[in-house]
């Protein structure tokens, strides 16, 4: 028996050595053929919506980079809150005073419940005034020439949807060293491969871009308002009418900061069983990609031979070697130092892994919900929200179960 779990785990560990070779291949083909994007003769006019929700990392440099776009064309910016007291509303007003050239918008918005993003996407794209809607997230931090690659795509009838690969960047505590080293060294040639092997039907949520009569035909922002994994859903449904992701070329930043080993978990298990709801028949196939953590359990189960030992220190030199270059490829050299520590995050990452298998408990920025498995979540609320709270675009506002007496409550 344990001769036949040594060769299973042997397997797929070479399964994987053809999963990171064949990540490396893409990664060179990508990033080398990557150019300065023209939006065309007649550059359209963008809106650019951003949800916000707390205060993210380095928020007023994020916001700025939006404000100092190379691009022709006429653009908006709109920034949507749910709370007055938010602090990124001073932020919001600050570089408004200091870009009064630039239409700069801030919308308080209600939240209606199931998914926070979608909800004031919803909300924005209501409000805003071009055709093209380019969204991004509260911490990401785009090149100067970030409108041009949203909108040169959209040039071709048969795009439907831009959307962008992201690196980590400015990471302060040792957690978010680790975030850092996932998205760029892990996450990003992982998406590349998906690019090729599942025809790119999905779309990336920290940036992307696509024209709201598109937008209006699979129901709007409206329609993956109930979903956990809404840029998954924006993906497949665009995809359905017949169109185009297209993953542009330029790379933008996720910016980190100074996060926690809570925070981090619990975003990352997030994730997991978003993609597990999501494209449930391919979430095992990620096994496949926890290389290290498969060589080092073939280990033990080889009885430690010299054969063992040999797989195990060429996938560590296979996952050094390419999560090295598709770092450099990124443009996120600084993240190279941290490096040694790849095997620490790839053991996490199987850990995640594992536990985003099963069940349906997600925490998205402190709040607590609990994942369908058609995807649609329905949030957890304290029993006297949920009775005031009737949810007019969202998912379901479920109460918590009020405890037995003497009994804690106990989280999702």
């Amino acid at each position: 028996m344990s001769a036949l779990a040594a060769a299973a785990v042997l397997g797929l560990t070479l399964a994987g050595w053809c999963f990171w070779l064949g990540a490396w291949l893409l990664a060179e083909g990508f990033f080398g053929a990557r150019r300065t994007p023209s939006p065309g003769a007649e550059a359209p006019g963008v809106s650019v919506l951003k949800p916000l929700k707390g205060m993210d990392a380095e928020a007023d440099a994020n916001f700025e980079s939006y404000c100092v776009q190379d691009y022709p064309g006429d653009y908006e910016i709109l920034f949507g809150v749910s709370d007055p007291d938010d602090p990124a509303v001073a932020v919001v007003t600050e570089l408004q005073a200091r870009h009064p050239e630039r239409d700069i918008q801030l919308h308080i918005l209600a939240e209606d419940g199931g998914n926070p993003k979608a909800t004031l996407l919803h909300q924005l794209a209501a409000r805003a005034r071009h055709d093209v809607l380019a969204t991004s997230d509260s911490d990401i931090r785009v090149p100067p020439g970030f409108l041009r690659s949203a909108v040169a795509p959209l040039a071709d009838p048969r795009v439907g949807l831009v959307t962008f690969p992201y690196r980590g960047t400015s990471p302060v505590t040792y957690t978010a060293r680790l975030e850092a080293l996932h998205m760029t060294g892990t996450f990003l040639p992982q998406a590349l491969v998906g690019r090729r092997v599942l025809g790119m039907r999905f779309a990336l949520g920290a940036s992307l871009a696509l024209r709201r009569g598109d937008l209006e035909r699979i129901g709007g922002f409206a329609a993956v308002v109930p979903y956990l994994a809404d840029d998954y859903q924006l993906g497949v449904r665009i995809a359905g009418l017949g169109l185009r992701v297209h993953l542009a070329d330029t790379v933008v930043a996720s910016v980190l900061g100074a996060t926690s080993f809570r925070e981090q978990w619990e975003r990352e298990v997030r994730w997991a069983r978003s993609t597990r709801v999501s494209r449930p028949l391919e979430y095992p196939a990620l096994l496949l990609t926890h290389t290290l953590p498969l060589a080092a359990a073939y280990l033990p189960l080889a009885g430690g031979g010299s054969r063992a030992w040999t797989v195990l220190a060429l996938s560590l030199v296979l996952r050094l070697g390419v999560a090295w270059r598709v770092t450099v490829l990124a443009g996120a050299g600084g993240i190279v130092r941290w490096l040694p520590w790849l095997p620490v995050r790839d053991l996490l990452s199987a850990t995640v892994w594992l536990v985003g298998a099963v069940g349906t408990g997600v925490t998205w920025r402190g709040r607590r919900f609990r994942v369908r498995a058609d995807g649609r979540m329905t949030a957890r609320l304290p029993p006297e929200r949920a009775r005031r709270h009737a949810p007019r675009l969202g998912a379901d506002l479920e109460p918590e179960p009020d405890p037995a007496p003497g009994a804690e409550s106990k989280s999702v």
